[in-house]
């Protein structure tokens, strides 16, 4: 028999369901009945709902999870199902009492995917959970399951809900990596961020993991020298160095970067999308008024983006900068497979935007 779940020691009440949430889940987020938690604020409840299509953050929030779970009682007993290819009884086996009364933490993937044994079994469940158990559901999205979802959106299983967001913001992704060096407690530069960042923004663990080798290093501050002595060499980091010397009108640099960046196995995709990432946010910015932080809230930036974005549009002109995004076009489809020769493709963009669209 199971037997219903005292909520007091385990779900701290619903007053807070609107603090620390995420905004970020729409209407039907918005109206639940059970708090909302950002990946990092993940706690323990009778039913632990996972949803948002980041993996990354989803995972990382199951492992604190187990993290907290295990330093309250080292005997927890982890199992992992998946709701795609669930056989009937698996979770009241694996949530049935014990002879010894340990702790368990089920673990639940692909609930997106879940068949109707496991929603029928799961809904169950909910109305009546497993003293000492706790089960974490991963959705990643979709209308499958939604039944479930809202069950448990309602209050039925006392649970929460952690949203994983995909981070889709320049200014999220310079967010998501200062709170990682917050967290250890480490000091960064505003460059040494921005580099790091903008060589890993296409993939979210790497971030991560670039943040972790950086943290390691032993120095007191991380600059953008330390960036440097273990990331020079990322596609990514050489075309944003490309882009701000051209944009600054330095040509000569530029090309030789440029070239530099080639002839170490860059990718002419990567680099014009470094170029296209700095002249569309100027494009944005150019002829907008307001203070940095307003303009950031505007535009989805962060006002370290806005600062460097007026910068560098010290002596551009409206038309330089629509013949630079015309140029850019161009480019694009030329290393792409539309032009013969890719690297003149780039060369030619790189001499125009040095001349800020004059030429």
């Amino acid at each position: 028999m199971r037997t219903r779940r005292n909520v007091a020691t385990r779900n701290t009440g619903r007053a807070g369901a609107s603090r620390g949430g995420s905004s970020r889940g729409g209407a039907a987020r918005a109206a639940s009945a059970i708090p909302q938690l950002p990946w990092n604020r993940i706690r323990a409840a009778p039913v632990v709902l996972v949803t948002g299509p980041e993996g990354f953050l989803a995972d990382r929030a199951t492992r604190m999870l187990r993290d907290q779970l295990k330093a309250a009682d080292p005997s927890l007993e982890i199992s992992d199902l998946s709701a795609a290819d669930y056989a009937p009884g698996e979770l009241l086996t694996l949530a049935s009492p014990s002879l010894f009364g340990e702790p368990r933490l089920i673990r639940v993937e692909a609930v997106e995917k879940c068949g109707d044994a496991f929603l029928a079994e799961m809904l169950d469940y909910i109305t009546a959970p497993a003293e000492g158990t706790t089960v974490v559901l991963r959705h990643a999205g979709g209308v499958r399951g939604k039944k479930l979802l809202d069950a448990i959106r309602s209050g039925t299983g006392d649970g929460v809900e952690v949203v994983c967001s995909e981070l889709k913001k320049d200014s999220e992704k310079y967010e998501f990596a200062q709170a990682e060096f917050a967290a250890a407690g480490r000091k960064i530069t505003p460059g040494a961020l921005r580099a790091i960042t903008s060589a890993f923004a296409d993939d979210l663990a790497e971030l991560a993991s670039a943040c972790q080798q950086l943290l390691s290093d032993s120095a007191e501050q991380i600059t953008e020298a330390t960036v440097d002595k273990y990331y020079g060499g990322r596609v990514e980091t050489n075309a944003f160095q490309v882009a701000d010397a051209a944009i600054a009108g330095r040509h000569g640099e530029a090309l030789v970067t440029l070239r530099h960046a080639l002839a170490s196995g860059a990718d002419p995709v990567p680099m014009v999308a470094a170029f296209a990432s700095k002249i569309r946010t100027m494009a944005k910015l150019s002829g907008a008024r307001g203070g940095s932080g307003q303009l950031a809230q505007q535009f989805g930036l962060a006002p370290w983006q806005v600062d460097r974005a007026r910068r560098d549009l010290q002596g551009w002109t409206e038309d330089g900068l629509g013949r630079c995004i015309e140029v850019l076009a161009e480019t694009d489809a030329n290393v792409k497979g539309g032009g013969r020769d890719p690297v003149f493709a780039l060369e030619r963009m790189v001499r125009i935007i040095s001349s800020r669209g004059r030429e």
